[in-house]
């Protein structure tokens, strides 16, 4: 990571295409963009994705990237337009439509420039503002688009020098006419330029699978007239602000700096799996020099969270193994095998109790997520119940990947979305690790097979192998969304670090 002396800007992102190829027989390319960043000047990591847009030949992302941007280092960047045809992790597999490389400092051109390249337009802009407005919108008698009903969403844009760009899409209310959104926040430099003046767009549409949405109406207003009142729209398709109100967010800076606690859980699969520990193939194995993956794996990725934990004790648990005496198989067992103090002094008291903890159990299964997830939300939701921002929980997972009990874990993550809460799961070896993107929801929430949706997506997934020998690149997918995480749970709380004495005032 850099060190204090260099300095850091945040920089957002925004990524759109245009005239993407079309792939699909009988629909269009169903795109999503993939940045990869590279500053070690061999090496290439993943850095994140945008959602998937299904059958658009000319995509406007609604999720960007915060990057940091340091002016004395060259950070390259690259962007990847793949079609999305199957639910796989690997994007190996889906059709590639073309891509484009910059640096960060090129993208940025004074945070205002854009750079086109194989119809990829990409606009950076400095974050120096941190307000954000917050809205609860609804919509009354919107025109019938498909025989008796439309399934209507909104889009709001912002006014630049090169035209309208996308700042938000909500999700889309099936089947009504008089459609309520969830509460929504927008960052105020995404939606005007922190200028309340500024004009804003927003568009209402039927939501149409083939891609081609039917517009029902557009409005334009501006922050200062929203603030006037709560009525929106000039038409008879009416958009009603239902609330609104502009406030200045914390950052995760403020939250960490102003007492937040970080505590970091850590939970190893010992499942069978891995294979068994005696052979050198094994994921496990008991390596007479003291290396395998998995203690690779605690070692570095417990070299990026130890410096977030204040008293760097670490609870550490086993799931998946048969445990002396009775040889039961346990999902939530502490590897030092003391259940009143599981916890380890630093990643070094991990890694002992590691070592001694593995010659000690049977490997078994099956590899069940969900107790220890169970687990850790269960102190996750103690500390909600204290109504402040003081304490935030980590569950860190190393497994191989394979999953047996995917519904009971979905519904434990849908919960624990409500809490906070946040977990990474770090894949090692190389198993098929679809399932672990599918809990990775980054282009749209968790569902639990009940029909629950998450309240904001938690998890983080890092394949170990791709960023081994590489410990700046691993720190920075370790922690990508962890800073976010933090943030949009307590403000959605509305809760300000513990430390500050008195809340920021709207401006």
């Amino acid at each position: 990571m850099p060190g204090a002396t260099h300095l850091a800007t945040k920089v957002e992102l925004t990524i759109s295409c245009e005239n993407l190829m079309d792939m699909d027989v009988f629909s269009k390319s169903d795109p999503l963009c993939a940045l990869y960043i590279n500053t070690s000047g061999s090496q290439w990591y993943e850095f994140g994705r945008t959602e998937m847009i299904l059958n658009c030949l000319n995509p406007k992302f609604a999720k960007k990237f915060v990057l940091e941007y340091y002016f004395e280092m060259v950070q390259k960047l690259k962007f990847s337009v793949y079609d999305i045809d199957n639910n796989t992790y690997d994007l190996g597999d889906d059709d590639f439509l073309g891509e484009m490389e910059c640096t960060l400092g090129q993208a940025s051109d004074t945070f205002t420039g854009k750079i086109c390249s194989f119809s990829d337009w990409v606009s950076a802009e400095e974050i120096t503002d941190n307000r954000v407005a917050c809205f609860e919108v609804s919509a009354r008698r919107l025109d019938k688009k498909f025989l008796w009903w439309s399934d209507p969403f909104l889009e709001f844009f912002k006014q630049t020098e090169t035209g309208w760009q996308l700042a938000h899409r909500t999700e889309v209310v099936n089947n009504n006419l008089n459609p309520v959104w969830k509460p929504f926040r927008i960052p105020l430099r995404s939606l005007c330029g922190g200028e309340v003046e500024r004009p804003i767009k927003i568009d209402c549409y039927d939501y149409r699978y083939s891609g081609s949405h039917d517009l029902i109406g557009s409005l334009r207003t501006s922050l200062s007239d929203m603030q006037q009142g709560t009525h929106i729209s000039p038409s008879a398709h009416l958009v009603w602000c239902r609330s609104f109100q502009v406030v200045k967010e914390y950052t995760f800076l403020d939250y960490i700096m102003g007492g937040c606690q970080l505590n970091f859980t850590i939970a190893i699969d010992f499942t069978g799996s891995n294979g068994d520990p005696s052979s050198p193939r094994s994921l496990h194995y008991i390596n007479p020099d003291g290396y395998n993956e998995y203690l690779a794996a605690i070692w570095a990725v417990g070299a990026v969270i130890q410096d977030y934990d204040s008293n760097k004790m670490f609870p550490a648990f086993g799931f998946g193994a048969q445990i002396p005496p009775t040889w039961q198989v346990s999902h939530e067992f502490p590897i030092n095998f003391n259940p009143s103090n599981p916890f380890c002094a630093g990643i070094e008291g991990v890694v002992a109790a590691y070592q001694k903890c593995l010659p000690e159990v049977k490997l078994y299964g099956p590899t069940n997520f969900a107790p220890i997830i169970n687990h850790a939300a269960h102190f996750a939701r103690q500390a909600l119940r204290q109504n402040t921002a003081s304490q935030y929980y980590v569950l860190l997972m190393i497994t191989d990947g394979v999953i047996t009990d995917m519904d009971q874990t979905a519904a434990a993550i849908v919960e624990a979305s409500r809490l906070p809460m946040s977990i990474i799961i770090v894949g090692v070896g190389n198993a098929d690790f679809s399932a672990m993107e599918f809990l990775d929801s980054d282009d749209k929430l968790l569902r639990s097979p009940w029909g629950d949706v998450a309240a904001r997506d938690i998890v983080q997934f890092v394949p170990f192998r791709t960023f081994q020998g590489n410990r700046m690149a691993l720190a920075q997918s370790v922690l990508a969304e962890l800073p976010d995480q933090v943030v949009s749970f307590f403000n959605s709380y509305n809760l300000k670090p513990p430390n500050k004495s008195s809340q920021f005032s709207p401006s």
